[in-house]
This record gives C-alpha cells, sequence and structure tokens, in this order.
C-alpha cells in the first residue's frame, strides 16, 4: 500500500511540476497583452469554473478554524505567490525568477519543523539543497556570462517563494481533514478569488479601465477596441487555457494529491526541477539552445534531489 501510495504521489508531483515548468514561458507571452492582475484573475476564474464544472458538490467544513486554512491557503499559495510570480517576471528574467522561485522547498522545510515538529533540516537535505540550488543557477544562467540583478523582481521572486511555504503548510493541515482533493482545491481558489477582487476594484478606482500608455501590473483594462484586439488572438486563449485548466484546474488538484501521499517536504523539494524543464520547453517550443552550463546543472539539480532525500540509519 505505501509504495502504491509513493507511485500515485510521483506521478501527480510529476506532472505538476512538468506543467508549472512552461508557465513562465506562458506567462511571459502573456505580458504582451494582458496585466500581471489580468493573468492572474483570467487564469484562476477558469480554473475555478472548471473545478465546478468537473464535480459540483460544495464541500461542508465543521468549523470556522477550518475555513481559515482555506482562506490563508488561497492568499498565500494563489494570490500572494502567483500575483508576485507574475510580478516578478514583468521586471526581471524569467531565469532569476525560476532560480529564485526553487528554493521554495527550503521555506517548506523550515515552516513544517517550526509548527509541526517534523524533522527535515537533515545535513543531506542541506547539502542536497545546496547542490541543487546551485544546479538550478547552472541551468537558468545556461551559458549566460552576465547576470543583471533587478532587486524588484527578485525580492518580488523570493516573497513568492516564501509564500508558498506558508501554503505547504496550509496544505499540510487540510489533507490531514480528509476531504476531497477537487473540493479542497475549488476552496482555496474561491478565497483567492475574492482577495484578488480588491487590487481590481483599486485599479479602476485609480484608472477607470482606460487603456495607459504602458500596461502596469495592476492594469484593469476595459477598452473596447484593445479588448476586441487581444481576446481574437488565439495564442492569447491557448496560454490562459493552459494557465487556467491545466497548470490551476489540474496540477493544483494534483499537487494536492502529491502532498498527501508523499508528505508536503518530501513533495515540495521536485520544484527544483521546474527550471530544468522550463529550460528543456523552452529549446524545443522557443529554439532556445541549451549548453554545456545548462546540462551539468541540470544533472546536478537531479543530484540534489537524491542526495536530499537520504535518510541517516
Amino acid at each position: 500500500m505505501t509504495k502504491n501510495s509513493n507511485l500515485i504521489g510521483l506521478f501527480f508531483a510529476s506532472i505538476s511540476i512538468f506543467l508549472w515548468g512552461i508557465t513562465f514561458v506562458c506567462t511571459k507571452y502573456l505580458l504582451r497583452s494582458f496585466s500581471s492582475y489580468e493573468i492572474l484573475l483570467l487564469r484562476f476564474v477558469l480554473a475555478y469554473l472548471a473545478l465546478w464544472i468537473s464535480k459540483p458538490h460544495r464541500l461542508r467544513l465543521s468549523s470556522k478554524k477550518q475555513e481559515l486554512y482555506f482562506a490563508l491557503a488561497g492568499l498565500s499559495g494563489v494570490t500572494a505567490y502567483q500575483f508576485m510570480e507574475n510580478m516578478a517576471i514583468s521586471y526581471t528574467s524569467a531565469s532569476n525568477v525560476s532560480v529564485i522561485v526553487s528554493i521554495c522547498p527550503m521555506f517548506t522545510a523550515i515552516f513544517m519543523q517550526i509548527f509541526f515538529k517534523e524533522k527535515h533540516l537533515t545535513v543531506f537535505f542541506n547539502i542536497g539543497f545546496l547542490l541543487a540550488i546551485f544546479g538550478v543557477a547552472l541551468v537558468s544562467f545556461n551559458g549566460v556570462v552576465e547576470f543583471h540583478l533587478n532587486p524588484k523582481g527578485d525580492f518580488l521572486a523570493l516573497g513568492s517563494a516564501l509564500c508558498w511555504g506558508v501554503y505547504s503548510l496550509c496544505v499540510a493541515k487540510i489533507n490531514k481533514l480528509g476531504f476531497d482533493s477537487i473540493l479542497v482545491t475549488r476552496r482555496i481558489f474561491h478565497w483567492a478569488l475574492l482577495f484578488m477582487l480588491p487590487i481590481g476594484i483599486f485599479s479602476l478606482l485609480r484608472h477607470g479601465g482606460s487603456l495607459p500608455s504602458e500596461i502596469n501590473n495592476i492594469s484593469v483594462i476595459l477598452d473596447s477596441a484593445f479588448n476586441k484586439s487581444r481576446f481574437a488572438n488565439p495564442l492569447n486563449w491557448l496560454n490562459l487555457g493552459f494557465l487556467g485548466l491545466g497548470a490551476s484546474a489540474f496540477c493544483f488538484a494534483a499537487w494536492n494529491i502529491a502532498c498527501e501521499k508523499l508528505g508536503t517536504v518530501r513533495a515540495t523539494v521536485g520544484i527544483y526541477l521546474i527550471p530544468v524543464v522550463t529550460i528543456i520547453f523552452a529549446f524545443f517550443a522557443l529554439g532556445e539552445k541549451i549548453s554545456l552550463m545548462g546540462a551539468v546543472g541540470a544533472v546536478l539539480t537531479i543530484a540534489g534531489l537524491f542526495v536530499s532525500e537520504i535518510k541517516k540509519k
């Protein structure tokens, strides 16, 4: 039973990591026509509707404390994490963002040890983390010698990684309640969408939905001609559909299953692989070359994953 459970967890974790690795490319493309906030809102409205269609049942909770976990998960893992990641990509390179966001497992392990008293920060975990993060850096730089630090974008990426650690803590608590994964994910998205609304209201009050000279991160554009143009682009819909239905509706539900089967910290370590997937996908989809540095980095990242999983006898 344990072996089957591990295989199920690894299966769903692998799919989630693969699809999430592609999201950097999709978001970068959509930022040409949409603000960070619009991408966030449209993505999770699509995801929420898809989850309702797949399972139109209500999730009944027994206490306000349980609701608090869902609200905090929606705020930290969706609204804050995704919004800051989208903004980070608009300020700095996707490589920088993928490097910094990949330290999520360390925040998760620290929070799990502080709040759940789980012993994760072993010598092997720390060595594996350092090895993997070095590999991730090589993969993301991919032969680029000059590295331009953008404090605003990099700190936003760091903040999103911290938020994912909080989200992982909430998911660990929620998984112990034994609810259906799809209903859990939809409830988290419900709260996330509620937390997104004030951003849109603020933008409309400030700009009135008019077309700005330059799209900023919180823009909500109601200009009919501009909307007709951007929503008529099939590639925009393809990317939005992928982000909403694949990377959000499916992947968040799949990730919750992976955390339940493998354990939150063990599943989250797989996030190291997201930049590797991004580089490989960019090679086939965009024709970007993979350098020797990138290949070595991929090997080091995978090696770091194995080292971090070594347990003391």
